[in-house]
């Protein structure tokens, strides 16, 4: 992996450690820091993150507004939450947009491993946090599907293209547009990358 990552924590034992970890696993990944909210935002604004590690309690925090004003700054940024914060927390960060969460109290495993994941998969969601976030979900999106509608869903988290989806279920390339337009409004989403997240969240 040789992706480019910002830590943001404003202790520089946390910033230190952390980036030990992923060098020693990792050696070619490119690693900067901030100490505060104002340089994360400086920083993105110059140079472009495939991922940052939040913490979500440095000086100039804005808390959870933080993770859709650095999205505007740059809309691909993955952001992992690093907290020594308890799960419920966590949901509310993810339900603003965060890709992930990762606990402060994390083992060096398991932070080489969120990592990778955010990276890789784009998102990591610790298992035992995945029940919550449904539970957390008032309603669940995925029944507000036709079965038709959930069908395409379904076939859309498992990577198949329109034109695979229309061959495979007899139907125009049209109509899958259509459908695949309904669906993400129906999951308020807004690409597949999204839609799959919903997809593993109820699965």
């Amino acid at each position: 992996m040789n992706e480019r990552i910002l830590i943001a924590d404003d202790h520089y034992v946390v910033r230190a450690g952390t980036a030990l970890v992923l060098e020693s696993a990792y050696p070619a990944l490119q690693i900067d820091f901030a100490e505060n909210y104002g340089q994360v935002k400086e920083m993105l604004s110059t140079q472009y993150y495939d991922l940052l590690i939040l913490d979500i309690d440095m000086p100039g925090t804005q808390y959870k507004k933080m993770i859709s004003e650095l999205k505007d700054i740059q809309k691909d940024l993955k952001i992992l939450v690093f907290s020594g914060y308890d799960k419920d927390v966590a949901i509310q960060y993810i339900r603003e947009g965060a890709e992930g969460y990762l606990n402060k109290q994390s083992s060096e495993g398991e932070i080489k491993n969120a990592v990778k994941t955010v990276i890789e998969k784009g998102y990591f969601y610790p298992s035992d946090l995945i029940g919550l976030i449904i539970q957390n979900k008032r309603d669940n999106p995925v029944e507000k599907l036709s079965s038709r509608e959930y069908e395409i869903f379904k076939l859309l988290a498992d990577g198949y293209g329109n034109l695979e989806i229309s061959n495979k279920l007899n139907i125009q390339m049209s109509t899958v547009s259509t459908y695949k337009k309904r669906i993400f409004q129906k999951l308020d989403v807004s690409n597949i990358a999204e839609l799959i997240k919903v997809y593993e969240m109820v699965h």
